[in-house]
């Protein structure tokens, strides 16, 4: 277990950061594959490019989720079949009714979802200042989602639905993936993640009846896909969690839609208005701020209990 004391010490909300900000290139190889493929499609193969590239430690995952008490083992599962097969399925249709910008950038309730989880669940400790960077960090996502964001249209409505959803199971995918990596090492978490969400992203293929054979042409997409923003990135992120409070975390984690937006303008040839650069600038440099603050700060925003608090069924041995 790690105890308060070192994961205070040994703070990597930097980690967190820079793992999602590597989700912000997904739009790079996500995009091309959504207009040409079908999103049960896409989530699907990539689910199973991992899941090979994982095989060899798949032995090892399955006794650390023996291991685990029974709150964990459901944690696991939920993360896997919802955070990670249902969410993928839900943003990879969001692509298809939107732009490339909007579904990536949509994450501006994450942190909220996050919060309030964190509390209920992992009984964490949000201080009073934790708002200071929060609302502003929440103020610069929404600027940036909408090119007018006092006038959103009806015709926005689906992606947005869609990106909301997937943001929601990915805000209980961070504080569920906080509680499971408190007891699991980051590498198990990853490949238990995937592995229990093929068959999910199998199920939603199969009820959507899209084609599990998607062509050769578009192999290197997908394989690029599995490893950056997939495999990489989540092992990072995991590594990271591990000494992150959740709710902080979570607004770490609004690099990635900061990425997003430059991968956007850049690559995709997306335009920004005047109040979306502002909003980027915005969460540029409340991520930065929040970073600098959990290194050099003796007060944390967010503080885990002592490991006699937690629950009994969460302190399980490896």
């Amino acid at each position: 277990m790690v105890s308060a004391q070192g994961s205070a010490g040994r703070d990597r909300t930097w980690l967190v950061a820079v793992a999602t900000a590597m989700w912000g290139t997904d739009a790079l190889f996500r995009k091309p594959l959504a207009t040409s493929l079908p999103s049960a499609s896409v989530v699907f193969w990539e689910h199973v490019i991992i899941v090979l590239l994982l095989a060899p430690f798949l032995p090892r995952a399955w006794r650390a989720f023996r291991a685990c008490g029974v709150r964990e083992r459901i944690a696991v599962v939920v993360i896997g079949a919802g955070s990670s097969a249902l969410a993928t399925a839900l943003f990879t249709a969001a692509f298809k009714a939107g732009d490339p910008v909007t579904p990536l950038v949509l994450q501006k309730l994450q942190p909220i979802f996050a919060a309030v989880a964190s509390l209920a669940l992992l009984r964490e400790r949000i201080r009073g200042r934790y708002l200071a960077f929060a609302l502003p960090a929440l103020a610069g996502a929404w600027l940036l989602a909408f090119p007018d964001p006092l006038g959103i249209q009806v015709s926005q409505l689906r992606p947005v639905l869609l990106a909301l959803g997937a943001a929601v199971l990915w805000a209980a995918g961070t504080v569920l993936g906080r509680m499971v990596s408190r007891v699991v090492p980051a590498r198990d978490v990853t490949t238990l993640r995937f592995a229990i969400g093929l068959p999910s992203a199998a199920l939603i293929l199969l009820l959507r009846g899209d084609p599990v054979a998607v062509g050769w042409e578009n192999a290197p997409g997908l394989v690029l896909l599995a490893l950056v923003p997939g495999l990489l990135a989540l092992w990072l992120y995991y590594t990271g969690l591990r000494t992150t409070p959740a709710a902080r975390a979570t607004l770490a984690e609004l690099s990635f839609p900061a990425t997003a937006a430059i991968v956007g303008v850049g690559v995709l040839g997306a335009e920004l208005t005047a109040t979306q650069w502002a909003g980027f600038t915005a969460v540029v440099a409340i991520v930065a701020a929040l970073g600098w603050h959990e290194r050099v700060s003796r007060t944390k925003l967010v503080t885990a209990p002592e490991p006699d608090q937690r629950p009994a069924e969460s302190v399980t041995s490896r």
